[in-house]
């Protein structure tokens, strides 16, 4: 098939899927062991550091352009797994008052309340769970319902989810008067992301990956556009992203000529989404034209840990680092 029937197999089912809809959905806390031939893909993340206690008052810019001044991080909602980890790394997980309903963070999962935080959330809703601060994560869903906030008394700060983690590290740090601690953490994700460029930068080829999430519209199974997390982590460790033909920046429905057409030789999904889908049966029962590529045929399928694979954050250096190790370990065959 040309590249051009390919694309056009891709987009002419494709409809784009807003993260925020896969925020509703609830995250499997049981682990299952993976099917005979699958490879579990990923490392222990290494990025902890000492316990630290905010340094308050603080003014910070948030990246919707406000200035904000902060005297009270006991309570903190916060809109994003992103900066649930970095706060979890800086030894302020404790201080998650609310997250997202399907968080896959530690102190996401042990917050006191738990949110649906999407386009549509409004000023009321977050004012009522009392918390001293609101951190969103992202300046499309959450800037205008910061602007409301602040308003209101609530100290409102956005550190958008695609500016890079070690920025979004430094920036969270700064929130909380931790400016040495967070710039101590940025430095050793930097060099992580070294390490797994670098064995990139080895691979004889590039392997064509797939990410798959159950986690889409409706509860519609989707592949990973050039946006996610995911993508940016395929690239990083020297793959190309299937799902970046799509054109689509988000999460994308495939059709079944469109799988084919894209031949991906390695198929990329976390822990819960194998769990939600409802294991191996259910990845072949949602994706049926999946045996019929390259990576259905040699069943290779790859599971990451999910704060790895979806999230820019602490821990996508140990990811980077796992997935380049694995892709020099097939194509070095």
């Amino acid at each position: 098939m040309s590249k051009e029937k390919c694309l056009a197999a891709l987009t002419g089912v494709c409809a784009t899927l807003a993260l925020s809809v896969a925020l509703s959905f609830p995250v499997p806390t049981h682990a299952q062991a993976l099917p005979a031939g699958w490879l579990a893909v990923g490392q222990p993340h290494s990025l902890k550091v000492s316990s630290a206690t905010p340094k308050l008052p603080t003014s910070v810019t948030s990246d919707d352009g406000a200035t904000v001044r902060i005297t009270d991080a006991s309570r903190v909602i916060v809109g994003g797994d992103d900066v649930i980890g970095i706060m979890e790394a800086l030894g302020l997980g404790s201080r998650v008052f609310a997250a997202p309903e399907s968080s896959v963070t530690l102190a996401g999962r042990k917050a006191s309340h738990h949110f649906l935080f999407n386009r549509t959330t409004g000023a009321e809703g977050v004012l009522s769970l009392d918390g001293t601060l609101f951190v969103g994560n992202s300046l499309r869903r959450h800037a205008k319902l910061s602007e409301t906030l602040r308003k209101t008394g609530l100290p409102s700060v956005v550190i958008d989810d695609l500016q890079p983690a070690p920025q979004k590290i430094r920036k969270t740090a700064a929130a909380f008067g931790l400016k040495t601690e967070g710039e101590n953490l940025a430095r050793e994700l930097e060099r992580q992301y070294k390490q797994a460029e670098a064995i990139a930068g080895q691979l004889p080829r590039r392997t064509r990956v797939l990410h798959i999430s159950a986690t889409g519209g409706g509860g519609r199974p989707t592949v990973g556009g050039k946006d996610t997390a995911a993508a940016q982590l395929i690239r990083l460790a020297g793959g190309i992203n299937v799902g970046d033909d799509a054109k689509a920046g988000d999460y994308t429905a495939l059709s079944n000529e469109g799988m084919v057409a894209a031949a991906p030789e390695i198929v990329l999904l976390t822990r819960s989404d194998l769990e939600l889908f409802g294991g191996e049966a259910g990845i072949w029962r949602a994706y049926p034209a999946l045996k019929q590529t390259p990576a259905g045929q040699n069943n290779r399928i790859w599971v990451m840990p999910d704060e790895q694979l979806k999230i820019v954050g602490v821990h996508s250096g140990a990811g980077a680092l796992a997935l380049a190790s694995a892709l020099k370990g097939l194509t070095s065959k």
